[in-house]
């Protein structure tokens, strides 16, 4: 499991790859569309809306 924090709200979720999708989620519940990854040495950004990254 990886955590994704959304750079919207601060909300932080877990990845696609775990069961619940809790970051996905976010974003269906808020339409908050960029998340960053919260692991330690990474540095990307997602956009869900273009579905690439940022």
């Amino acid at each position: 499991m990886h955590l994704r924090e959304c750079l919207s709200c601060g909300h932080v979720g877990c990845c696609d790859s775990s069961k619940n999708k809790h970051a996905t989620h976010h974003f269906v519940d808020t339409g908050h569309p960029i998340v960053r990854s919260f692991e330690p040495g990474e540095d990307w950004r997602w956009c869900y809306i273009d579905r690439s990254f940022v």
